[in-house]
């Protein structure tokens, strides 16, 4: 009986990043990141950055999920749609609208169309933080790929309920 050398899945680690991600083990996210190309000599693909890029943001860590980006763009890898989507909810647990909308006008650059739920978070995030001139500028983008965003009222007043003792 012959025995087959181990089968080496650049997508398998992929998932097992993004397991690390939801289960919030960063450590062991960004050791199988190193491995992929250290130990086992293969080339991380977008998706290895991408979920690279999700188990950052999950943690609060913006600055690492921005330097993930910049890394891959320097190497020649291309950002997909994705890529952008998991920066933006990176700021945005941040709460930092003003870099998610940033992070927004350099997908459009990039000839890429946010998702509509993308920029309803986006929206709602400026409105808690009372950013209008962002927020304008997000319903002009949605106006602009004819995305209808709604009325986010049901939700406001859920937000802005004062919850007392008093009857």
């Amino acid at each position: 009986m012959t025995e087959y050398p181990p089968y080496k899945s650049v997508a398998a680690l992929n998932c097992v990043i993004l397991g690390c991600a939801n289960i919030w083990d960063l450590d062991r996210a960004y050791e199988t990141f190193e491995a992929i190309s250290g130990k086992l000599g293969m080339v991380p693909d977008i998706h290895s950055y991408n979920a690279l890029i999700c188990a950052f943001g999950k943690l609060k860590k913006t600055s690492e999920a921005s330097k993930v980006f910049e890394h891959l763009v320097s190497l020649g890898v291309k950002p997909n749609a994705t890529t952008y989507t998991l920066l933006v909810d990176a700021h945005l647990v941040n709460r930092d609208q003003k870099a998610a909308v940033s992070v927004v006008d350099e997908m459009v650059n990039a000839g890429f169309t946010p998702s509509k739920q993308t920029l309803k978070k986006v929206r709602r995030r400026c409105s808690r933080e009372m950013d209008f001139d962002n927020d304008e500028k997000v319903q002009s983008l949605a106006r602009q790929f004819k995305l209808r965003m709604g009325s986010e009222v049901r939700r406001e007043m859920l937000y802005n309920l004062e919850y007392s003792a008093e009857y």
